[in-house]
């Protein structure tokens, strides 16, 4: 599984013009399941994404988490972070997983992030969605679990 994360102020995810996710601070996980993932990927991911001390401590030094920091977490599905693109001008997306095998881990993450945070909004899998985010930093990271 890989998670694309951002710092954010504000972020949020619209499908046919209606906002269907929106959080305040916190993090915008763009997300990509593979063909192996499982529950111990989606477990790991989800630890990461709770866990990863990306907020600033009274130092102004990257100590907390969003475990610590309380802010929202906005979950977006995004098969083409899987993307193969090391040769040519057009990406292969043999790395990702079919899409029911992807909708599936990506609602069971979606599942386990409510049930362990407070603030969870996500994106509507298989839609084109837009989203509108305000990265704060900026901060980003790219998070694999393998």
């Amino acid at each position: 599984m890989i998670a694309l994360i951002q710092r954010v102020s504000q972020a949020s995810v619209s499908v046919d013009g209606q906002t269907v996710g929106r959080i305040g601070p916190g993090l915008l996980a763009l997300v990509a399941v593979q063909p192996p993932d499982g529950q111990a990927q989606t477990g790991r991911t989800l630890e990461r994404l709770l866990g990863y001390r990306v907020f600033a401590d009274a130092q102004g030094r990257m100590n907390r988490s969003l475990r610590d920091s309380g802010g929202g977490l906005l979950l977006v599905p995004q098969f083409t972070l899987a993307a193969d693109t090391r040769s040519g001008l057009r990406p292969s997306f043999t790395a990702a997983a079919t899409p029911e095998h992807g909708r599936y881990w990506f609602e069971r993450l979606v599942e386990q992030a409510r049930a362990a945070h407070a603030d969870v909004q996500t994106g509507r899998f298989g839609a084109h969605m837009q989203v509108d985010l305000t990265n704060d930093g900026p901060v980003t990271f790219w998070l694999e679990s393998r």
